[in-house]
């Protein structure tokens, strides 16, 4: 309260306005799995490792940057590329291993080529390697061009990082000799062959040669790897700490399966660690996926064995069939889990998270593996998997919208959504409830602000009821905070709300009709 010392007119501002709620985003998805490269440049332009880190990418071009491209034996990329192709806009990646480079250099087997000598009789002439370990090598190419001087040469070495030019080199002693010319060389390390005739004879035949060979010997990704560590911030552990995060999905877990570097029993275990970690944290929703080349009562045998049951989870079936981008040309087949949390960010910005992301075009997808009928879904949906289905003239879509709970109130993914969206957005909106005095006046406000942020929802299509009180309820009063409860210093709010389902099954009842009776 303030205190006036002398006369005069004073101006008090009191906040006694509304403190208006605003819905947090839904759609942030955070990925875990395999990458090219998990590097990035420091303040000082440094590049440092930020394997088993979650790092923030907004659109395609940063996680080239940061990751690297396709590769073979990762899904990550293709997961991350449908994230965004289906209308995600904001994800974090965390990249358990890199197959593309290593951290260890004594891990990374540098690509290599022996060149033939102009004569055959001679053998090889000249031994290059690259200078950096790791598949990147396997893109240099040599080409070695005849001189005038049948003892000279000009080597021209090619790479994505650019074009080395070396003219007028021989095998003997000088300036010009391969070794010392190309010393300062970025791409390649060259040493003369040991073999016996002229300079003419020995130098390298003309033609353009590859670089072969160069690869990672990584090492094996454990259930331990995924699960990471809160304190050191790695792997899922490393999620706890970033609150926007909505979305979850292991896309290389099905990897490390069929690399043979799991069980099909580490693969529940990492699932089970997916979903509790969105337990534990409450608002985050795992994306699963099957595993590979499942029949339909496979996979039916299956869910029923790993026995799932999390309201915070759903599971999608069978996998997708997408271009080739490694090869250029073909398919490949993938886990659906990246696409389908780009189709649960687009849904949820052009309908709302009230709205099943379901009946929706899985765009990026070329064919499915396997054609669920009608039959086999009746089998599937009831056990909680969620097909993807084709539908001739209509596309591939998303066929399903429930979690993996055997709770019937939480049976579909949009209501548990919602619940996160509404749960996150009261609890940040409300923090200056936090240390006020605990009274009427407090509870009274308390209501009006949750009231009046449940009428936006409600005015969203996200409650069902044709008025807000049919729609929701907001109780905040002496029989919820008794002086026994105000005490312990706590303020009990009761909130219900009415969430609208979707319809799962559209029945038309059709009988003959004779028409009006005749007057």
């Amino acid at each position: 309260m303030s205190t006036y010392q002398s006369p005069g007119v004073y101006i008090v501002e009191e906040d006694k306005g509304t403190k208006p709620i605003e819905s947090v985003g839904t759609a942030v998805t955070a990925f875990v799995g395999y990458t090219e490269k998990a590097e990035r440049r420091d303040g000082g332009g440094e590049l440092t490792s930020v394997t088993g880190q979650a790092v923030a990418v907004t659109n395609w071009s940063q996680y080239l940057d940061t990751f690297g491209g396709f590769m073979e034996g990762a899904y990550l990329p293709y997961s991350v590329f449908g994230y965004f192709q289906n209308g995600g806009s904001r994800c974090y990646v965390v990249s358990v291993k890199s197959l593309g480079q290593s951290p260890d250099p004594e891990l990374a087997s540098p690509a290599t080529a022996m060149l033939p000598a102009a004569a055959d009789k001679v053998g090889e002439s000249l031994e290059i390697e690259a200078k950096s370990g790791g598949p990147a090598g396997n893109e240099i190419k040599v080409t070695v061009k005849p001189e005038e001087d049948e003892t000279l040469f000009t080597l021209i070495i090619d790479s994505p990082a650019g074009t080395e030019t070396y003219p007028g080199l021989t095998l003997g002693k000088g300036d010009n000799n391969v070794e010392t010319a190309t010393a300062q060389s970025k791409l390649v390390v060259i040493k003369i062959a040991k073999s016996s005739g002229t300079l003419a004879e020995r130098k390298p035949k003309e033609g353009t040669y590859e670089l072969t060979g160069g690869k990672i010997e990584t090492k094996e990704v454990t259930v331990s790897d995924y699960r990471g560590k809160v304190a050191e911030r790695t792997g899922l552990g490393g999620l706890t700490a970033i609150d926007d995060i909505t979305m979850l999905a292991v896309p290389d877990l099905m990897a490390s399966y069929e690399a043979g570097e799991m069980a099909i029993e580490d693969v529940q275990a990492v699932q089970q660690a997916a979903y509790e970690h969105c337990e534990n944290v409450k608002y985050c929703f795992a994306i699963l996926d099957a595993p590979p080349d499942r029949s339909p009562q496979e996979m039916a045998n299956w869910i029923r064995e790993a026995n799932y049951d999390s309201k915070y989870a759903a599971i999608y079936y069978p996998w997708l069939e997408v271009a080739d981008a490694v090869k250029g040309r073909g398919t490949v087949r993938i886990p659906p889990s990246g696409h389908v949390a780009g189709v649960y960010a687009r849904s949820d910005a052009e309908r709302g998270v009230h709205k099943a992301p379901a009946n929706e075009v899985v765009r990026g997808a070329t064919g499915l593996p396997i054609q669920v009928t009608r039959a086999e879904q009746d089998m599937l949906n009831p056990i909680g998997v969620n097909c993807i289905r084709s539908f001739p003239g209509r596309g591939i879509r998303i066929w399903g919208a429930r979690t993996l709970s055997s709770d019937a109130s939480w049976r579909y993914i949009n209501v548990r959504r919602l619940f996160n969206m509404v749960e996150e957005s009261i609890e940040g909106g409300t923090q200056w409830v936090v240390f006020e005095p605990n009274d009427r006046d407090l509870w009274a406000r308390v209501r009006r602000d949750v009231t009046a942020y449940l009428k936006t929802v409600w005015s969203s299509g996200a409650l069902f009821g044709s008025t807000p009180q049919e729609a929701f309820y907001v109780k905040c009063d002496d029989e919820l905070n008794p002086p026994e409860v105000r005490d312990l210093g706590q303020l009990i709010v009761e909130i219900g709300l009415a969430p609208v389902k979707p319809a799962e099954f559209v029945i038309f009842r059709i009988s003959q009709w004779a028409g009006p009776a005749a007057e």
